[in-house]
């Protein structure tokens, strides 16, 4: 594995970060990634981490601990880097984190046609639990509303 340090999000890492996530297909119309970094920044901001190699983003990961599980979000190593164990790195990284707070269990979601994404879970030993995840919109994001109404998408913030 190529060297990378692991190190917490900086604002200046804002664009960065979307284009990773963008190159990684980890986008979608109704969610605005700025609106997801804003808010992961207002509740444990120290929880989204970033992997730089040679001045540059190349993996991230979204930690999320409410006090009953922990969730795993925009877990995105760049399309180049992957297969190299950063993935991995920041997985195991994210169990010691959550395993200090007291976290007894992790979950995540992912999309079922993402078959790459549920064989790498599966090697770290993530199983499908016996549960349905139900969803409810309480806000709509910009890109949402973009996305209803047929307006362009536009990248980042003025």
């Amino acid at each position: 594995m190529a060297a990378f340090t692991l190190r917490a999000f900086a604002p200046d890492d804002v664009e960065a970060l979307v284009a990773l996530w963008q190159a990684c297909g980890l986008t979608r119309p109704w969610n605005d990634p700025y609106r997801d970094i804003e808010r992961k920044l207002a509740v444990d901001p120290e929880l989204l981490r970033v992997a730089e190699r040679a001045g540059e983003i190349v993996a991230s990961i979204m930690i999320g601990y409410e006090g009953h599980r922990g969730w795993i979000n925009y877990l995105a190593v760049a399309p180049a880097c992957q297969r190299e164990g950063i993935g991995r790195a920041l997985m195991a990284h994210a169990e010691h984190l959550l395993r200090e707070r007291g976290c007894p269990k992790i979950n995540l979601m992912i999309r079922g046609e993402n078959t790459d994404a549920l064989a790498f879970y599966r090697r770290l030993g993530y199983a499908t639990d016996d549960a349905v995840p139900l969803g409810k919109r309480l806000e709509a994001d910009d890109w949402a509303r973009r996305a209803l109404d047929g307006s362009p998408q536009i990248g980042g913030r003025s």
